[in-house]
């Protein structure tokens, strides 16, 4: 196995499905060691790990629920430990709910959608950001504090609202929109750039977690490509913002989405 110290290091948080998995099979392809952070689903995040290696790439998974500080601080510690100076991030871990209004929504429902949604990408840029920003060095040693990339999944919601679906996740959506441009332009001098990617109707099982499992489908008629996206299609911009030849571009926000 090619050592650590040779690879650029990525953390994709919710990496076992989806947009998440596949930006990180894409990303070890393109010789980044990768760091497959999961939540609950442990099988999805080995069996991924597993493939990037059998193909000769460097993974890890690791668990990590990133609405809870204590599980990221252990979640960034793992990464230290276990593959070396973070050079990148893409904050993917997200959650939706079932179909509702706002009028019919719970302070529970909230609670857990901007936690997941918003919270958690808060907290692992800023891990982030202590490791690849001017004070890496002091507080890690060699090898940190040499800048780096993060992308941040956002969603065309953010800009449709979703009415009588999911406003709270598109909200949730608007925020991470907001803290991109903010934290890019508060870190940029650091040499560490931040984007983020607004995806569409892409075909993943969040749509079924959230109770529609047939929304690509239902609601393909809508895009003006006239089809819904595949999570390829939104690793490969993910990559693009994460490498060099995407050197000039930060506080960017990539629509992912088909025209919608």
């Amino acid at each position: 196995m090619t050592p650590s110290s040779a690879l650029p290091v990525l953390l994709v948080t919710g990496g076992g499905r989806g947009i998440g998995a596949a930006t990180a099979r894409l990303a070890a392809q393109r010789g980044y060691a990768v760091a497959v952070n999961y939540a609950h689903n442990a099988l999805a995040a080995e069996a991924l790990v597993a493939e990037i290696r059998a193909q000769g790439g460097q993974a890890v998974a690791l668990q990590a629920d990133v609405a809870d500080e204590a599980q990221v601080l252990r979640l960034f510690a793992a990464v230290d430990a276990q593959l070396g100076p973070l050079r990148g991030l893409v904050n993917n871990a997200g959650v939706v709910d079932v179909p509702a209004r706002v009028d019919s929504m719970d302070a529970a429902r909230l609670q857990r959608m901007f936690s997941t949604n918003v919270v958690g990408p808060f907290l692992c840029a800023r891990e982030a950001v202590r490791r690849m920003g001017s004070q890496g060095v002091r507080n890690f040693g060699p090898g940190y504090g040499l800048g780096g990339a993060i992308v941040n999944v956002s969603s065309a919601a953010s800009r449709l609202g979703s009415p009588g679906q999911y406003v709270d996740y598109a909200a949730a959506k608007g925020a991470i929109d907001t803290m991109t441009i903010g934290l890019a332009k508060e870190v940029a001098a650091e040499g560490i750039r931040v984007n983020a990617v607004r995806p569409g109707l892409i075909e993943t099982d969040i749509h079924a977690s959230g109770g529609l499992p047939d929304r690509v489908r239902d609601l393909s008629a809508t895009v003006p490509l006239q089809r819904g996206g595949t999570a390829l299609e939104v690793a490969q911009a993910i990559v693009w913002l994460l490498g060099p030849e995407a050197s000039y571009t930060t506080g960017a926000l990539v629509d992912v989405s088909g025209g919608r």
